[in-house]
């Protein structure tokens, strides 16, 4: 856990947030700006900046992370065939990409149209 790390704090309860899944190592929670309907952020608890730095010992890990996208994206219907079906992970790395908080989590984006190139 970093001191200063927003993403640590929630994990640690210093700081609310609306978690929506937690386990041993993987926790999410409903992001305070969202872009689509459904935008949750996943993290390890193990802090790390960014995927960038990750390392072998971080690839079990990353793998929870997606797999736990994956579930929450079934629990919310993502695919389900409604009017939208699909969701969208991204690992932002780095501040030109768009990271803003240096502790590695992946954005689960659903419930609308996403175009392509993105950005």
């Amino acid at each position: 856990m970093s001191q200063d790390c927003l993403f640590c704090k929630i994990a640690a309860r210093e700081i609310p947030a609306k978690l929506v899944y937690e386990d041993d190592e993987v926790f999410a929670f409903e992001d305070i700006n969202p872009q689509a309907p459904t935008h949750i952020l996943i993290c390890p608890k193990k802090h790390f900046a960014s995927l960038d730095v990750a390392t072998r010992e971080d690839e079990a890990v990353i793998g929870k992370v997606m797999l736990a996208a994956a579930q929450l994206a079934r629990e919310r219907k993502l695919l389900a065939g409604g009017t939208f079906s699909g969701y969208r992970t991204v690992f932002n790395t780095g501040k030109d990409s768009g990271q803003t908080v240096f502790h590695l989590h992946l954005h689960l984006l659903g419930g609308r149209s996403f175009r392509w190139p993105p950005g």
